[in-house]
C-alpha cells in the first residue's frame, strides 16, 4: 500500500479544481493506494465519500502567502502525523523541508512568460508586476526544494528547464469524455435562451475567466474583421465570463477589454455567458460551430482537449503548448495578430471539407489525453522515487552488498 498526500491547497477554480476533480476519483479506484488530499472547506463534498480517500480541510480564506506561511510552517505535521509515503505539491510551490519525498506539479506559465511581464508593465500593473516577480523567484526555488517537478507538457517543462536549470519530467494532462458528459442536465434557462437566439449564427466560444495571458483583445479585435470576411450569416463569440469588474476571479481589470468592445462596436458580436457549470460544459461546446483561442502563456490548456472531444475544429494562437496539444486539429496564427486570427476563422468556416476534416482529426486528436494515464505514469514517478530514496538511505557498505559489487 502506497499512501500519498495530496496538497490540493492551492485549487480554487480553473485547472486546480480540474485536475483535483479527475485525478482523485483515479487514485480511489486503484487498490493499492491510499490518499489524504487536503482542500479548501467547499471541496469536501467532492471527495469525502471515496474510497480510500482521506480529506483535510482548514476554515478560512487561504491566499497566496497565508497558504504559503501555512504550508511551510504547519503541512510538514500534518503529513507526519497522517503516515505518507510520498507528498505531491500541486500547487506550484514545494515545502523547503518535505518529511517525505515530494513531487512538484509545476503548471503556472506566468512566472516564465516574457509577454506576460511585457502586458503588465504596458497595462500599468506595476503591482501585479511584483507580486509575480516575488511569487516566481519562490516557484523557481520550488523545483529545486522537489525531489521531482512534473510539467503537464513538453513544451512547458522545456522552458521550465531553462528557467530553473533543473531537469523537469513530463507527465501529460489528461481527460475523460465519459465523465466530462456523464451529466445530462441542460444548460441554464439564461444560457439556452442566449443559444436559441444566435440560431443561424457561426458560433465562436472561448471558454475561460477574464485575465490578460488570455488575450481576449486579440479575440476583440478580431470579431468585425472575422464579420467583413464572413457576410451570409451573423459572428458571435460566446465567452464563458463576462467583461465586468468582480465579476471574474483574481485582480485582473476588464475595463481595457470592455472600452475595447464599445471602440469597436462590437458589443452585438460578443454573448457574456458568465461561469458555465461544468457538469453541463460539453453541451455548450457541442452546440458552437470553432472553438478560438488567443492565449500567449499556456502550460496545457484543458479546453482544447474538451473542445476537440466535443469535434470542434480550432484555431489557436500559435505557441508552443498548443501545437504540441492539438497537432493538426487546430489552424494557428500569430499570438497578436487579430487580422491572421479573422483570416483563419474564415478560411474553416468558408470550407466544408475542411471544417468536417478538422472535426474529425479533433476528435481522433483528443484520446490521446487520458487522467488513468496519468495517474499511472505519476505512480512509476513514485516508485521510482522511493527506489532512489531507499538507496541513498543504505550505507555504502550496503550498497555494495544490495549490488552484489566486489569490495
Amino acid at each position: 500500500m502506497i499512501h500519498i498526500f495530496l496538497n490540493g491547497f492551492a485549487a480554487s477554480a480553473g485547472a486546480g479544481l480540474t485536475y483535483l476533480h479527475n485525478v482523485v476519483p483515479h487514485l480511489s479506484a486503484i487498490g493499492n493506494v491510499h490518499t489524504t488530499v487536503a482542500v479548501q472547506t467547499q471541496l469536501r463534498k467532492s471527495f469525502k465519500n471515496l474510497p480510500r480517500v482521506e480529506v483535510i480541510c482548514l476554515q478560512g480564506d487561504f491566499g497566496t502567502a497565508r497558504r504559503f506561511w501555512f504550508e511551510q510552517r504547519l503541512l510538514p505535521a500534518l503529513i507526519r502525523k497522517s503516515g505518507a509515503d510520498v507528498l505531491i505539491s500541486a500547487g506550484n510551490f514545494a515545502l523547503r523541508n518535505s518529511p517525505v519525498p515530494q513531487i512538484l506539479l509545476s503548471g503556472n506559465s506566468l512566472y516564465t512568460s516574457r509577454d506576460f511581464y511585457r502586458d503588465l508593465w504596458r497595462r500599468r500593473e506595476f503591482g501585479m508586476f511584483a507580486d509575480n516577480f516575488v511569487k516566481g523567484i519562490f516557484a523557481r526555488k520550488s523545483v529545486h526544494w522537489a525531489d521531482c517537478t512534473i510539467a503537464p507538457s513538453q513544451a512547458f517543462a522545456d522552458e521550465l528547464r531553462r528557467w530553473s536549470g533543473k531537469q523537469v519530467e513530463v507527465v501529460h494532462h489528461g481527460f475523460d469524455w465519459e465523465m466530462f458528459s456523464a451529466d445530462a442536465e441542460s444548460l441554464p434557462d439564461e444560457i439556452q435562451r442566449k443559444l436559441c437566439e444566435s440560431e443561424g449564427c457561426l458560433r465562436l466560444l472561448f471558454v475561460s475567466h477574464y485575465n490578460y495571458y488570455r488575450n481576449f483583445e486579440t479575440l476583440i479585435r478580431a470579431l468585425p474583421l472575422i464579420q467583413k470576411r464572413i457576410q451570409d450569416r451573423k459572428v458571435q463569440l460566446f465567452l464563458t465570463c463576462k467583461l465586468e469588474s468582480g465579476a471574474n476571479p483574481g485582480a485582473y481589470n476588464p475595463a481595457q477589454a470592455r472600452q475595447l468592445v464599445r471602440d469597436l462596436d462590437v458589443g452585438g458580436h460578443l454573448v457574456e455567458l458568465g461561469t458555465v457549470p461544468y457538469r453541463s460544459l460539453h453541451q455548450l461546446y457541442r452546440a458552437c460551430d470553432i472553438y478560438v483561442t488567443a492565449s500567449y502563456a499556456e502550460t496545457f490548456a484543458h479546453p482544447l482537449v474538451e473542445a476537440m472531444a466535443s469535434d470542434l475544429p480550432i484555431v489557436a494562437s500559435d505557441i508552443p503548448v498548443h501545437r504540441e496539444i492539438c497537432g493538426d486539429a487546430a489552424r494557428y496564427f500569430l499570438k497578436f495578430s487579430a487580422e491572421a486570427l479573422a483570416e483563419t476563422v474564415a478560411e474553416i468556416a468558408g470550407s466544408g471539407s475542411l471544417y468536417q476534416e478538422m472535426s474529425r482529426i479533433s476528435k481522433e486528436r483528443s484520446v490521446h489525453f487520458s487522467w488513468a494515464e496519468h495517474v499511472q505514469q505519476l505512480l512509476v514517478l513514485i516508485s521510482q522515487l522511493h527506489t532512489r530514496r531507499d538507496l541513498e538511505r543504505i550505507p555504502i557498505d550496503g550498497l555494495v552488498r544490495a549490488l552484489s559489487l566486489p569490495e
